[in-house]
């Protein structure tokens, strides 16, 4: 069978979830037999997300080859259960960079290089790629922004020019959309809708199936009004109300038979009906808990969750694990201090420390590894976390003043964490730290060995500091064990305390490769830490 393109556009407004709703028309493809992989076309001009502020744009999703993604590969990943790559996430400024270095060699030579056709021929090349590769069924694009934006028209304009190329079965348009609400007026509006739609057709793009959001159900009437305005079929406008959790709406969709008016278009065969079984279970433990624990996130980005997304979902497929309910506080670090931090963090059944990069909140993130590891309660550390949790201990247990990361304090007499030596010549920040699947050992006997129940793990990771091997033996006679190295490096992975109750820390990001239906081993055992030391309290 040739692969099938699906392409995902939104209109009026953006965050409507068009990540979501093509995860989860993925899911249910999946399910029906077919292999399906998603991919996110971005406008904006950055190579990738790698070098942007959390706050701009949420969390920076890192793949097993180390491509810096959008957030939405994450969600591609949680709901299809497979990796992605670095071909799964393009951006303008992508697109742009390989045109001009093209250009810059003689690849255009006595041509004018312009938007059309040599912008858009890229755009088509890289949409077409996952497919060429022959290992999938049906290839979904998300394009990102909104129809009408100036930054989007490129991608608009090739997917028109590809509709043609391809074939009218061999394509399929879907646009997410927004019915809304007028509370004054007492009810739903199309009017949004069908703006949308027509500024799309101008752009000539004629959408097969409209997705229309909205926080009430849209009556058959309304339905049938939007597919008469828009030129689809009344039986291809279908509702996505709100949701409880994102995980319902793979569930919703196939109420909806948004599988099915794909199939219809794309005249794919009837393999099966999808198989959600193990998606219901998952979700019934989730919403049918047995336990309840409060986890506290300190972090520096706590004002904008989708900056922590991954570990926020990690939570929830662990707490669907231990059929327990995992209610998060969100603790901004800078407002942490030895003050406060005993009042503020009692009452919690477990801390993490997230990952991050700079001085703010670095000392709050200190007094709440004091205070959990002096208390006995579960720890857990990512990245920054666990760096912060080397610093605090070599202060407070090894009594080294002013032991710090070179990151934060150049200077320090005790550099517990340092730059890694190959990346002391680093001039260029975007893509350049350590990136992607690393190989790391665990100590038999250790928590790590016996949370993973194997010797050998791969894990991913984003920094470009490391513990500092000098002050290993230091570490390890005081009862702080290193119990995950790298093979090839020597690199400190994992770090544990030997007489802690729970007390993890890991250089990499375990909240990467957590997905719904495979929780990662770290959160689900750190959940059930939780679980215990709620029950002993």
């Amino acid at each position: 069978m040739a692969t099938k393109y699906i392409f995902v556009t939104g209109g009026v407004t953006s965050s409507l979830g068009k990540g979501i709703i093509s995860a989860s028309l993925a899911k249910l493809l999946q399910a029906r037999g077919f292999t399906v992989t998603i991919q996110k076309f971005d406008p904006y001009i950055n190579i990738d997300p790698g070098t942007l502020n959390p706050y701009e744009h949420g969390e920076c999703f890192v793949t097993e080859d180390g491509a810096e993604t959008d957030l939405d590969l994450g969600h591609y990943e949680r709901f299809l259960n497979t990796p992605t790559s670095q071909a799964n996430n393009v951006t303008t400024g992508r697109i742009y960079n390989h045109v001009i270095t093209r250009e810059r060699e003689g690849a255009y030579l006595g041509k004018t290089v312009q938007v059309i056709p040599h912008i858009t021929d890229e755009i088509k090349r890289r949409m077409l790629l996952l497919g060429q590769t022959g290992e999938f069924d049906i290839v979904i694009t998300e394009i990102g922004g909104c129809v009408g934006d100036i930054e989007s028209l490129p991608f608009i304009e090739a997917l028109r020019q590809l509709r043609w190329e391809l074939g009218v079965h061999e394509t399929a348009v879907i646009h997410l959309t927004l019915v809304p609400y007028l509370r004054a007026a007492g009810e739903l509006k199309t009017k949004p809708t069908q703006h949308s739609v027509r500024t799309l057709s101008e752009a000539g793009v004629q959408p097969d199936i409209l997705v229309c959001r909205s926080e009430h159900p849209i009556p058959a009437e309304m339905r049938k009004k939007i597919a008469l305005f828009c030129n689809v079929k009344t039986n291809s406008v279908i509702e996505s109300l709100d949701a409880e959790t994102i995980y319902d709406v793979p569930l919703l969709m196939r109420k909806e038979k948004l599988d099915e008016r794909v199939i219809s278009k794309l005249k794919l065969p009837h393999r099966v009906e999808p198989n959600l079984d193990s998606w219901k279970e998952f979700l019934g433990r989730l919403k049918n808990p047995t336990a309840e624990v409060n986890v506290a996130l300190v972090g520096k980005y706590v004002e904008l969750p989708d900056a922590y997304k991954s570990i926020i979902e990690s939570f929830v497929h662990a707490g669907s694990a231990n059929e327990c309910k995992v209610n998060i506080k969100w603790f901004q670090s800078e407002n942490l201090n030895c003050d406060n931090v005993a009042s503020l963090l009692k009452d919690m059944d477990a801390v993490l420390v997230a990952p991050g990069f700079g001085e703010r909140g670095f000392a709050g993130k200190l007094e709440a590894i004091r205070f959990v590891r002096e208390n006995n309660i579960p720890f857990m550390g990512i990245c920054l976390g666990m760096q912060c949790a080397a610093v605090e201990f070599a202060r407070n247990v090894l009594g080294l003043e002013g032991a710090a990361s070179t990151e934060m304090f150049p200077d320090t007499q005790h550099p517990i964490i340092d730059m890694m030596e190959d990346q002391k010549q680093v001039t260029q920040m975007g893509g350049t730290m350590r990136l992607g699947a690393y190989t790391c050992e665990l100590k038999r006997g250790s928590k790590a060995y016996s949370i993973y129940g194997k010797a050998k793990v791969t894990e991913r990771h984003r920094h470009r500091y490391e513990f500092n091997n000098r002050y290993l033996e230091a570490f390890e006679q005081a009862g702080m064990i290193a119990s995950g190295i790298n093979p090839d490096t020597g690199l400190v992975e994992v770090i544990e305390l030997q007489h802690h109750p729970w007390f993890v820390a890991a250089q990499y990001h375990p909240e990467l490769k957590s997905t719904a239906l495979t929780p990662h081993p770290l959160f689900v055992k750190f959940v059930k830490a939780a679980i215990n030391y709620a029950k002993s309290k």
